[in-house]
C-alpha cells in the first residue's frame, strides 16, 4: 500500500501541528507520531474502517481529537483530510465532490 496525501490534507495536518506546539513545546510533535501510528494502521489495513460517505473512510487518531479522511483506490491510500472531530463535515465533504 501507498499512503498519498492530498495538499489540503497536509495542510491540516500542519495546522494542527502548529496549534498543539503554540499550546506546549513538543506537544506537536506528540501528535504527529500519534498520526503517524494511525497512518500506519491505514497502510496495513485500509478497509477496517466504515465508508461514511461516497467511499470516503475515517480513522481517528488516538489521544487527539482528529480524523483521517481518506479513500482507497487499488494498492494506494489518499488521505484527503485531517480534521478535528467537531470541524463541519462539509469541508472534507467538499473535497470530494
Amino acid at each position: 500500500m501507498a499512503i498519498l496525501v492530498r495538499p489540503a490534507a497536509a495542510a491540516d495536518i500542519e495546522v494542527a501541528f502548529r496549534w498543539y506546539e503554540d499550546k506546549r513545546a513538543g506537544f506537536g510533535d506528540e501528535f504527529l507520531a500519534e498520526l503517524q501510528e494511525a497512518v500506519a494502521s491505514l497502510e496495513a489495513h485500509p478497509k477496517q474502517y466504515p465508508v461514511l460517505y461516497r467511499e470516503t473512510r475515517r480513522s481517528f487518531v488516538h489521544r487527539f481529537p482528529y480524523g483521517i479522511f481518506y479513500r482507497v483506490y487499488g494498492n494506494d491510500v489518499v488521505v484527503v483530510a485531517c480534521m478535528h472531530a467537531r470541524q463541519d463535515p462539509k469541508v472534507w465533504k467538499a473535497r470530494i465532490e
